[in-house]
């Protein structure tokens, strides 16, 4: 039987979904040690909490990243099924993909993959897809995670590590009751931002990419739609929930730490999801004229603010063996994050591939 003490340091969507692979694969003894949790307050320094959070086509060459996406998505679909341990989590829907750049010849094998005929085109776009997928709502999807977490016998404890040397020495007791307790075996770096500043770490390649949603409550809204756009910072999708709550984004504007939505930019997103999509406007309005963004507004339920984790050279997915707390003892450090504005898509293969890390390191006893 395992018995091995690790300890994840993050509580988003990519540091639940490792701590849930490690606890239920692994059988290791795991414990969370987080700032912010899924049930907190909302605060800007939980991104995972604002993320649009749907599965898209992926259109790129990376085989490695297509595959970890495919896998997940897998089980993402499972988790989503009708009847699905967390059903009430994702709202299963059709997503019509607009792009100016042209289809691609790597277009991912999504259910119910077909062409858009010109003619359907909107914006201005030169191709597009509609496929199968999944919108995922993340306020309910990670309190899902955290109870499976628990569930399956893992430990949270708030606290904010300064330095991964105050876990080594200290265990997460000093967390709990100020006094030291049984030193990990293991530590797992999942903190995204906070790899940037975390003592021990100190990613100066981490950096924020900022983004901006709004929320509005159109119940009558049931398909998906995306478009990119030639401008790298701008976005453009429509992401129905099952609650009737559809969100809508986005920028993408890298190395911009303002915590809180801008106007104008609320302003632009309204313009833009409209221009896509005038179906977001009650349909009593579209029976009598064109729709504005003004009769958007008045279904605003929230605008939303957020800093993707990303990382200069992508994601950081490795083992660092450091100092334990015997002296002359050695422990794997295994660092996984950066995944900017797609923690949720990847999540449950890179926590497997983790997991995979984990148990070579322990088995190869450099420590």
């Amino acid at each position: 039987m395992k018995t091995k003490e690790v300890v994840v340091i993050g509580a988003g969507v990519v540091g639940l979904t490792t701590a849930i692979t490690i606890q239920e694969k692994g059988g290791y003894n795991v414990t969370i040690i987080a700032e912010t949790w899924p049930n907190d307050a909302k605060t800007v320094k939980y991104t995972s909490f604002w993320a649009g959070a749907a599965h898209g086509c992926y259109r790129g060459p990376d085989e490695k990243l297509r595959k970890v996406r495919e896998d997940t998505f897998k089980v993402m679909w499972e988790l989503s099924a009708p009847g699905g341990p967390a059903e009430g989590c994702f709202n299963r829907t059709t997503v019509h993909g607009f792009y100016y750049d042209g289809l691609g010849q790597y277009a991912d094998n999504m259910p119910n993959l077909k062409q858009i005929p010109e003619s359907e085109l909107r914006m201005g776009a030169k191709a597009g897809y509609s496929f199968r997928s999944y919108i995922i709502d993340p306020p309910i999807y990670l309190n899902y995670l955290l109870s499976r977490f628990i569930a399956s016998g893992g430990h949270i404890v708030r606290g904010t590590v300064q330095h991964i040397s105050q876990v080594i020495e200290g265990g997460v007791g000093i967390w709990v009751n100020g006094k030291p307790s049984v030193a990990p075996e293991t530590l797992v770096i999942c903190n995204g931002l906070g790899a940037k500043t975390l003592g021990g770490v100190e990613d100066a390649e981490v950096y924020p990419n900022r983004g901006q949603n709004v929320i509005i409550h159109a119940p009558w809204v049931g398909d998906a739609m995306m478009l990119t756009s030639p401008e790298p910072n701008v976005d453009t999708y429509i992401f129905p929930r099952r609650n009737g709550d559809v969100v809508l984004g986005t920028v993408r504007v890298p190395y911009d730490w303002y915590p809180v939505a801008r106007p104008e930019t609320t302003t632009q997103i309204l313009e833009r999801c409209l221009a896509l999509c005038p179906e977001l406007a009650p349909p009593e309005i579209r029976a009598q004229r064109a729709p504005t963004i003004d009769d958007l507004r008045p279904l605003i339920v929230e605008v939303t603010c957020g800093l993707r984790p990303m990382r200069v050279g992508g994601i950081r997915m490795e083992v660092n063996w450091i100092d334990g707390r015997e002296n002359g003892s050695r422990i794997p450090m295994l660092l996984n994050y950066g995944y900017g504005p797609s923690g949720y898509e990847p999540s449950w293969a890179s926590a497997q591939a983790v997991l995979g890390m984990l148990e070579e390191a322990l088995s190869n006893g450099r420590g």
